[in-house]
């Protein structure tokens, strides 16, 4: 839950009052202080306990409770107001079912989400995404765990409320497809070429331009700078080279994707701050910036993951740079929900052109996390 310094107080009491009818008196926030003091402070409560703080006063509880939606100028300022949480999707191999927990930023401790909606979908067959500035995750589709039946049906946690509701079912079930938020909407497209897009204010789909030439079999998907970059990665026995396609917002048009991108996308994309990482899949984990303008991956200075997150390996990046100094930050989750956060700072041109360098921190799982098996992350602002 996030609102800008620039929306006022009053603001959001006169919403929560015209969500209650209107007619019942609203207290201040925290009597006797400043209407922008009080906002900051409660701008500042960990999402995950707001169940707990919506108990203080009807207030509280309206304040906490109004979506950041209703306030769409002040979405991008939220950002710089509120905390990154990662938010891991992973499979118990006992139940099989999915489960989300999230990593508290202070603490670096675990807590339990509300249980997916159905969470029953093949691992792998479903598409996870995050829209980070108004502090959503959608699961969509995927393949009936057991069969080969595809479903329609779409997940949206909202940190606001700490819970799971249904939204608007796509077009055409699909599963194993690619998706991510592009220009604040979800573009989903399968491997046949057929596209469609979800906008989150209008809570409905619509078609998108399909993709022609031969399928693309998802091996790894990226959103960065309004376009969504679609690859299906090496195939043994390496025949021929990778295809990939990229899908531009702004046009709603479909191109091939970038003969260097493609052919160095040897592992999973992270974009932070604007950039695109991968962790490449094979030696050391080392991680790989993409330069456009060269078309080509450069490695980033400093060690691999750390070899104690062990694979599968899933990645997510935060959206805003860290703090002044063009840093970035990226997490790697590993088996078990063991954690490796990548700070990447620019450094001085070495090691044949490498200007950044990353350095690890490793945030263990607990002991109850070690049969769990990572599928997806994504980092929210709330």
């Amino acid at each position: 839950m996030s609102f800008s310094s620039s929306m006022s107080k009053q603001q959001v009491l006169e919403v929560a009052g015209d969500e209650v009818g209107g007619g019942e008196e609203v207290m201040e926030l925290i009597p006797g202080l400043p209407e922008e003091v009080a906002e900051k402070c409660l701008l500042h409560l960990p999402f995950l306990y707001h169940r707990l703080f919506r108990t203080v006063s009807s207030t509280w509880n309206r304040f906490l409770t109004v979506s950041p939606a209703k306030f769409p100028s002040a979405a991008a300022a939220s950002v710089s107001l509120s905390l990154p949480f990662l938010f891991a999707f992973a499979f118990d191999p006992a139940s099989r079912r999915l489960q989300c927990q999230a990593l508290d930023p202070f603490s670096r401790r675990w807590l339990l989400l509300p249980p997916v909606p159905g969470g029953a979908a093949a691992a792998g067959s479903f598409a996870v995404v995050g829209l980070p500035r108004r502090g959503e995750i959608y699961v969509i589709g995927g393949v009936e765990e057991g069969g080969d039946k595809a479903v329609r049906s779409v997940a949206v946690y909202s940190a606001a409320r700490n819970g799971w509701e249904e939204a608007a079912g796509m077009g055409t079930a699909r599963g194993y497809m690619a998706a991510g938020e592009v220009g604040g909407r979800l573009v989903v497209a399968g491997e046949d070429g057929e596209a469609e897009v979800f906008d989150p204010e209008e809570g409905r789909w619509a078609p998108a331009a399909a993709r022609r030439g031969a399928a693309v079999a998802r091996y790894d998907a990226a959103a960065a700078g309004g376009k969504l970059y679609v690859t299906e990665g090496w195939a043994w026995p390496f025949e021929r080279a990778p295809r990939g396609a990229v899908y531009d917002a702004a046009s709603d048009s479909w191109s091939e994707m970038a003969r260097g991108m493609r052919e160095g996308w040897t592992g999973s994309c992270a974009v932070a701050g604007g950039r695109m990482y991968i962790v490449a899949e094979y030696g050391e984990w080392r991680l790989k910036r993409y330069d456009e303008p060269r078309d080509e991956w450069r490695m980033v200075a400093g060690s691999g993951v750390p070899p104690e997150v062990r694979r599968p390996h899933v990645v997510s990046g935060e959206v805003e740079e860290v703090g002044s100094g063009g840093r970035r930050r990226i997490y790697v989750v590993g088996a078990g929900l063991d954690v490796a956060i990548g700070t990447v700072s620019p450094s001085p041109a070495i090691h044949g052109g490498d200007d950044e360098r990353v350095d690890w921190e490793v945030v263990k799982g607990p002991a109850e996390f070690a049969g769990l098996a990572p599928c997806n992350a994504q980092v929210l602002y709330a």
